[in-house]
């Protein structure tokens, strides 16, 4: 059994974060949805594009295809993390997905109109990298730290995430405020960016790669085939969870405030470019704030889940939330969405934080391996991102209002919220019952 609370191991988990959420911020949040937004609108009247034939509003086809990725790795990931459990191998599976995004990140410095259908083909498959790689990075967490230390471990990994995506941001950033310098496009420096992520991404990854442990093989003495033992693996994993009162309760909360914050951090970007008319460089510059506050936010959700409990604290955050997406609809102007950005940085970070380490403290501890446990945690989070981007992009097709597509999530905020109220009440008769016990 791999020793806990190494301080080097941990380390080489938190720089997975460190390398990957590159991606996330120049991808999903920053250079990608704005240069995307400019060579759509630019050439075509209301920004509509053709998709093998088909047309779409340009926003709406993003968050179609970025659903689409999202599903490939709920429909994958089960099967996928069971066998990798059954067989020991969760490093290679990270590596094998973590490979795919960076090819289709490097395969996004191709990206023009001309090129259109190959970059969006792209721009999915790097998010499948991305997902894919997460979940086995996200089940080393109870493997690496005991359950008093996985809170403060889970938001080192998202601290680490911020800062490194920070640095990304700043280098992609002088290439396109100052493309005329270096004797390039805009287009061409933001192409370049894509190029970056790539090398980042990798040559960081390297790091954990080598460090990391490898997967405990769950086989035993059995004999079944890879594809047999995965199944029975997965099937025993759904039958424990379902007997986990704690966890069942949940990942239903999960989910549904998921579906509002994980869309919400995919299309804010696409909302400013389309709706306010922000320039790259104000854009960059917002998410480079909610970066930096998002590690202050991280940091204070994990002091305040050692002092008043997760599920209190996850409960006032997503009460936040609450209220932030309602007042996104009222957003108007660019100034109102710098103070916006600055609220959502500050509960971003330590909502992913705290879900992360409350899932882990409540599966089975010292177990061999956990990546079928997590693909439960992670296929909840997709699925979640999967239903926000089709809602969001089905209401914005019918109302043509992104703002209306934001009132919808609240929705789903508001029963994330409510299902947490009811399990910290579980929690605490649970809690009140054991103590009669003893």
């Amino acid at each position: 059994m791999q020793e806990k609370n190494n301080k080097k191991t941990i380390w080489a988990w938190a720089m997975f974060d460190w390398a990957n959420q590159s991606y996330n911020m120049v991808i999903t949040s920053t250079i990608f949805p704005a240069y995307y937004v400019g060579i759509t609108q630019d050439k075509n009247p209301g920004g509509m594009v053709s998709f093998f034939g088909h047309k779409y509003v340009n926003t709406v086809l993003s968050n179609y295809i970025l659903g689409l990725s999202y599903l490939i790795i709920v429909a994958i990931l089960p099967i996928l993390t069971s066998i990798a459990d059954y067989k020991g191998h969760k490093k290679l599976y990270m590596q094998l997905f973590t490979w795919l995004g960076v090819l289709a990140c490097f395969g996004l410095f191709f990206f023009k109109m001309e090129t259109f259908e190959f970059g969006m083909i792209c721009f999915g498959l790097a998010s499948v990298g991305y997902c894919g790689g997460f979940v086995f990075y996200n089940s080393y967490l109870p493997q690496i730290a005991t359950v008093d230390r996985q809170d403060a471990v889970s938001a080192k990994g998202f601290i680490y995430g911020f800062g490194g995506s920070i640095v990304v941001q700043l280098l992609c950033f002088v290439f396109v405020l100052f493309h005329n310098t270096f004797g390039m496009t805009e287009d061409a420096a933001a192409r370049l960016s894509f190029l970056i992520v790539a090398l980042w991404w990798i040559g960081f990854s390297l790091i954990p790669f080598y460090l990391l442990p490898k997967g405990v093989p769950n086989a035993g003495s059995h004999e079944y085939n890879v594809f047999t033992g995965g199944f029975k693996e997965l099937a025993k994993v759904w039958k424990r969870v379902k007997e986990l009162p704690l966890l069942k309760r949940f990942l239903p909360a999960f989910f549904f405030y998921s579906v509002g914050v994980q869309t919400i951090l995919l299309v804010a970007a696409n909302f400013a470019a389309k709706e306010l008319k922000m320039p790259d460089e104000d854009l960059i510059t917002i998410i480079l704030i909610i970066q930096v506050v998002a590690i202050v936010g991280a940091a204070l959700t994990a002091k305040a889940s050692a002092k008043f409990g997760n599920i209190k604290v996850l409960s006032t955050i997503v009460a936040f939330w609450c209220l932030l997406c309602a007042g996104v609809y009222f957003i108007a102007t660019p100034h109102q969405f710098y103070f916006a950005a600055v609220l959502v940085g500050l509960v971003m970070g330590g909502v992913q934080s705290i879900s992360r380490s409350t899932y882990s403290k409540y599966i089975p501890q010292n177990i061999p391996d956990t990546a079928s446990y997590f693909s439960f945690y992670d296929v909840t989070e997709k699925l979640s991102i999967v239903v926000g981007l089709f809602t969001f992009g089905f209401v914005e097709a019918v109302t043509h209002e992104m703002r209306d597509s934001a009132l919808v999530l609240d929705g789903f905020f508001v029963i994330g919220f409510a299902l947490l109220i009811s399990l910290l009440v579980f929690e605490k008769k649970q809690r009140t019952v054991e103590a009669f016990a003893a």
